[in-house]
């Protein structure tokens, strides 16, 4: 069993910084796979809207990617969770942190779960993955932004 909070071996205290580092870094990069997202799904947007026909690279790209950002965010999270549980001893130790960090998992969740109601060129459930889509992509700027200002 690990040691938690204050019975921390000073061996694992050392690597905290690094883990917290590295789990920022990791974070970064999911964000800017959710820009990429977030513009594959604008171009699919669009292209519809114009009544032209589905640019099919982007739609397989935009599907095939989607349920693996969900995993990495919440990868992400839970490693972010870790890391602080072993270091502070409780979860919440970084309280905005952490509920915007839940946020945006709770968001990428739901989603994914709105996105498995969208068949073809139907309109049932594309506004809800939209704005779904809107707020994960304004949430994790600020996350990133919290998570500088705690690690420095």
């Amino acid at each position: 069993m690990i040691p938690i909070g204050a019975e921390t071996p000073q061996a694992i205290r050392q690597i905290i910084p690094w883990l917290a580092l590295g789990h920022g870094i990791f974070n970064a990069l999911v964000m800017l796979f959710f820009c990429y997202q977030g513009w594959l799904g604008h171009v699919i947007r669009v292209n519809r809207l114009a009544g032209g026909p589905p640019p099919l690279p982007a739609v397989r790209r935009h599907r095939r990617f989607g349920p693996w950002l969900v995993v990495l965010g919440w990868s992400g999270f839970m490693a972010g969770l870790l890391i602080v549980l072993i270091d502070k001893g409780r979860v919440a130790a970084y309280p905005l942190h952490f509920s915007l960090g839940f946020s945006i998992v709770l968001a990428q969740a739901a989603a994914w779960g709105v996105s498995r109601k969208i068949k073809g060129r139907g309109l049932t459930g594309r506004a809800p993955h939209r704005l779904l889509g809107m707020l994960i992509l304004s949430l994790y700027p600020l996350q990133v932004l919290i998570g500088l200002a705690i690690l420095l």
